[in-house]
């Protein structure tokens, strides 16, 4: 064996000096024989080294960001790297190396440190990596001296910490094949970088991912990249179409231009038919495209395809199975319909296919097309990862999809599969199993237990039954995440019992443990998230457990009965590793709907979400709170037995979205400081004792969106502040002391409000007319005031209640972590307030009862005809009841009771089918009641107490003028008795069949409606009846006896 040249020696053993060992990587570098060092490679010949290699062997987990990477990363592999990483000064002295041709020191340390100018020493090197190796500045010019250099490799993932100011130098690398300089900021550079390296005639590879590129690129008048095969141009800021001339190069193999900002337009075909092409990437590149011409071209070698996050939209042609060398298909988040064809069965080498979040409809396919063609008798031989996620997918699983042998990912979550789970024990190499969110029944698959490689097993959300026991996890020791929440499932584990894992993230939430706390949770020292809220544990909560929630991140055990007190500090962890997309870091607590005892405990961490609400914990808000909850997004102490005041601190809160301290015994004031919480959408203080104005402070918090001050003792007059709140959709100030006036609101101050309640205030004079511009107010609730005058006739422009509200979504704000407030309101309704949350958006309530209002009821009041919810009672208003009442088809409850309405009750009033609650007690009308269709479902306290009212079902009768009737004989009366009982039932029948039937009708196309409606009809069935035999027998009592 040669030795190497001393001079070379010496330079290296100097160069090792300069250099940070941490692994003692250079060992070997002893003795008087370099070429027998690790990383050294010698001339054999002359002893001259050649080659110096000290890569990191272990590199970390960073490259170009892959957005459908499905599998879970290895986390030992920033500990390797550290490891192995060398990291220290490049000394000059390696320039001795003369003959040197290859330099290797990727992924290494050098941080801060530039590229050494000295590198153009070597005029014999060939290949040059300094990928990730933590170099800075600018990238030296005088790297284009080195004319034999063939590979450059200068990617930074750190992103743009290197720089160059042009790329001039590169035209000196005339021998150059490889070029990547990914991450590098390329952004001040002028728009002819394509001229530049167009006089690189060898150019075989170019890489420039995410380098700041912008503009257009300029197409040159000679394009000399006849050798070029791989062009890397993804994650740039271009703004720009697709170079045509790029796409004419025939020696192209791979294509990538994935979010880099250049337009292909309407998919040019020409990709298609170049002979060499087998890899394509154009993610979020064009603009629309139908499925069925895409897949109808040759694709002669096309392996990796991969057009997600575009608007592809048709259906996949069975031509799609002619692709038969494709071994990886991305068509990710895309606008296809249809079926899945079966023709896919033909792509025996696929090894990765998404069609996630598109509209696929139909059954995955039960018998696949073309699988004769395989070498193997089993369909996909080859395939690693399936992902079928988010579309509308029915069906029950397909039992081939037990044989894919090869199978590492199956994800086929957020459908609506049916059926069981069926066998999947012979995927022996799966690593995660996703079937979350469909409608899957039966019970967890024993056969689960033996897929010994699995990390992440999500079921969650699913009808799934049954009992789990130690058994199904009994070989799956590499588990690290759990997640059988949202279904019937019954843990069925001894106390003693042991888990083989070890997890990072359980989540069991609605699944039945038993009455005890669960004892194996103490084997589990590596978990990081964890949830088992509702899950029917009780009784006091162990200390070994406080002990380990200093491992937790993400901790939910509300709705259980869970006793004791919280330990003082709350011990969490928090995620402190580097953040590229800035996020808020801190740890989310929910303990809420338990049985906590004691004061409030103060987190050990910055805090994300903390809920401890509706437990009974007590005592005053801790002063400092504020002040650990600086960067907290949800804050709820709603429902407990705090006392004090309102902390000061709270007002260092300044990331807050959502504070709610509701339903407490607060005392004091709101703190001005309160308005520093500039982020806030949701204060919550309803239901504590707090007095004094409302602060001028507050105006400061112009993103609120729900603010709840009801049943406090405020005083003083509404706030003119007010108006600084745009985003405003709940104003509730009702059950206080406020005076005044109500100010004249238009929509320009409060666009977005749907919910203003006023109720139970001293609020006097008249209702501004302003108030109809409030064009998104569903609620309007002035009740119990002081009021006067007339309802404005302008109401009739309140356009949220003009119209029926037949979309019901939820009121969800301040979501932080898959926590948020859930807005509820307290609306009277059958003469009693009930809650409502989840069907608050289809809510259209208008209460004025309880004033001093006067008048007529307007007119345009009945073109309301969205309103569920009519309360006038308690006022003075005079004349008629409106004949076009019946226009508020929609109306569930009205209350006209205790004012001075006289004349009829009009008969159409009848044909409000979905009405539930009448009340026109307490007024001058007169006549017969109309006693028909939905009236016949209400008794006589609706009517009682107008003098001059009559019939049914009032026991005072009309005047009959009928002389027959005056002759009737008392047995003829009793002959037909049986006649009335027939014909009443039957009118009930017809009465009670057309009050079902008829909103039945409606509400097949109002599906938000229907659940409240026949809860209610559920409700009233049995008193209808009960009120059928009643009348029944009256009519038989007092009919004979008429004058």
């Amino acid at each position: 064996m040669v030795d190497c040249l001393e001079s070379d020696r010496e330079a290296l053993v100097d160069f090792r000096k300069g250099l940070i060992d941490p692994g003692n990587r250079l060992s070997t570098w002893q003795g008087t024989n370099c070429c027998q060092w690790q990383g050294i490679l010698c001339d054999g010949r002359t002893g001259a080294v050649i080659t110096v290699d000290l890569h990191n062997r272990h590199p970390p987990n960073v490259g170009k960001m892959d957005l459908q990477n499905p599998l879970p990363s290895d986390s030992s592999a920033s500990d390797r790297y550290g490891f192995w990483n060398l990291s220290g000064e490049l000394r000059p002295s390696l320039t001795a190396l003369m003959s040197l041709r290859h330099l290797d020191l990727s992924f290494n340390t050098f941080s801060g440190t530039p590229i050494p100018s000295f590198f153009d020493s070597w005029q014999n090197l060939q290949y040059l990596n300094l990928s990730n190796a933590g170099f800075s500045g600018v990238i030296p010019p005088n790297l284009g001296n080195l004319t034999r250099l063939q590979y450059l490799d200068v990617t930074d993932y750190d992103l743009h910490v290197l720089s160059a100011e042009n790329l001039d130098w590169v035209t000196g690398l005339v021998s150059l094949k490889y070029l990547a300089m990914s991450g590098v900021n390329l952004s001040v550079i002028e728009s002819n970088w394509v001229g530049q390296l167009n006089k690189l005639p060898h150019l075989t590879e170019l890489h420039l991912y995410s380098c700041l590129l912008s503009g257009s690129i300029s197409s040159p008048i000679s394009v000399n990249f006849t050798s070029l095969a791989v062009v890397d141009l993804s994650f740039n800021i271009f703004n720009s179409r697709f170079p045509a001339w790029l796409a004419n190069i025939s020696s192209l193999v791979s294509i990538d231009v994935s979010f880099s900002g250049l337009n292909v337009g309407r998919f040019p075909h020409v990709f298609s038919e170049l002979p060499n092409l087998r890899f394509l990437k154009l993610v979020n590149t064009f603009n629309k495209a139908r499925c069925s011409k895409i897949f109808t071209g040759s694709w002669k070698k096309i392996e990796v395809l991969d057009l997600s996050f575009n608007r592809l939209y048709g259906k996949l042609p069975a031509s799609l199975g002619n692709m038969t060398s494709l071994t990886y298909l991305s068509l990710y988040w895309n606008d296809i319909q249809g079926r899945i064809p079966s023709s896919i069965g033909k792509l025996c080498n696929l090894k990765y296919l998404s069609l996630r979040f598109n509209n696929l409809t139909g059954k995955i396919p039960e018998f696949l097309g073309g699988t004769v063609n395989c070498t193997s008798e089993t369909p996909f031989p080859s395939l690693e990862v399936l992902v079928l996620s988010s579309n509308q997918l029915v069906g029950q699983l397909p039992n081939w999809l037990g044989s894919l042998k090869n199978l590492a990912v199956l994800d086929l979550e957020y459908n609506s599969l049916q059926g069981p789970i069926p066998p999947l024990g012979n995927l022996k190499k799966l690593v995660v199993l996703k079937l979350a969110e469909n409608e899957l029944n039966g019970t967890l698959p024993d056969s689960l237990q033996y897929l010994s490689e699995l990390y992440e097993l999500d079921v969650s959300n699913n009808h799934l039954t049954g009992i789990i026991s130690e058994a199904h996890f009994s070989k799956l020791s590499k588990l690290k995440t759990l997640d059988l929440s949202g279904n019937s499932f019954i843990l069925n584990v001894t106390s003693f019992w042991v888990p083989p894992f070890q997890l990072e993230s359980l989540y069991i939430s609605s699944c039945f443990l038993n009455s005890s706390f669960p004892v194996w949770l103490k084997s589990q020292s590596h978990i990081i998230y964890l949830h088992f809220s509702n899950v029917s544990v009780s009784g006091i909560v162990p200390d070994w457990f406080w002990d380990m929630s200093s491992n937790l991140m993400d901790l939910n055990a509300s709705f259980n009965q869970l006793q004791g007190k919280l330990p003082n500090p709350l011990k969490l962890s928090v995620d402190t590793s580097p953040n590229v997309l800035n996020l808020a870091l801190g740890a989310t607590v929910d303990l809420s709907s338990n049985l906590f005892e004691g004061h409030i405990p103060l987190p050990s961490v910055p805090i994300l979400v903390l809920d401890l609400s509706n437990n009974q914990l007590s005592g005053p808000i801790p002063n400092r709170l504020g002040e650990v909850l600086a960067t907290t997004r949800f804050f709820s102490l709603s429902g407990n037995q705090l006392t004090g005041v309102i902390p000061i601190s709270l007002g260092d809160m300044m990331s807050a979205q959502v504070i709610d301290l509701s339903r407490n015994n607060l005392t004091g004031s709101i703190p001005s400081n309160l308005g520093n919480c500039s982020s806030l959408k949701v204060l919550d203080l309803q239901h504590n004792n707090l007095s004094c104005e409302i602060p001028g402070s507050l105006s400061q918090l112009n993103m609120l969106q729900t603010l709840h001050l009801s049943n406090n003792k405020f005083s003083g007059e509404i706030p003119s502040f007010l108006h600084n709140w745009s985003s405003l959709e709940t104003l509730d100030l009702g059950y206080n002391r406020l005076t005044g006036n109500i100010p004249p609101w238009t929509s320009n101050v409060f666009p977005n409000l749907r919910i203003l309640s006023l109720r139970s205030n001293t609020l006097s004079g008249e209702i501004p007319p302003e108030l109809s511009n409030l064009s998104s107010l569903q609620i309007l609730d002035l009740a119990e005031n002081e009021l006067n005058g007339t309802i404005p006739a302008s109401f009739i422009n309140l356009k949220a209640m003009a119209q029926v509200q037949r979309v019901n979504h939820y009121l969800f704000y301040g979501m932080s972590a898959r926590h948020y407030y859930k807005e509820s309101f307290n609306a009277k309704l059958k003469n009693q307030f009930q809650t409502f949350t989840k069907t608050l958006s289809i809510l259209t309530s208008l209460d004025l009862s309880g004033n001093n209002l006067d008048g007529k009821i307007p007119e345009e009041l009945m073109k309301l005809a969205g309103l569920v919810v009519l309360n006038l009672s308690g006022n003075h208003f005079t004349g008629q009841i409106p004949e076009s009442i019946s226009e508020l088809k929609q109306l569930l409850s009205l209350d006209l009771s205790s004012n001075k309405l006289s004349g009829p009750i009009p008969p159409s009033m009848s044909s409000l089918s979905f009405l539930g609650y009448l009340n026109l007690s307490n007024n001058n009308l007169s006549g017969e009641i109309p006693y028909k269709g939905q009236i016949t479902t209400f008794d006589a306290p609706s009517f009682a107490g107008n003098p001059t009212l009559c019939g049914a079902p009032l026991d005072v009768n009309c005047t009959v003028t009928n002389s027959d009737n005056e002759r009737k004989r008392p047995n003829e009366d009793d002959d037909n008795n049986g006649f009335i009982d027939k014909w009443f039932y039957s009118s009930i029948g017809f009465g009670f069949a057309a009050g079902i039937l008829v909103p039945f009708l409606v509400l097949a196309s109002r599906r938000s409606w229907s659940l409240a409606y026949f809860l209610l009809v559920d409700k009233t069935v049995e008193k209808i009846l009960y009120l059928a035999r009643k009348a029944a027998m009256h009519c038989r009592n007092h009919c004979r006896f008429r004058v």
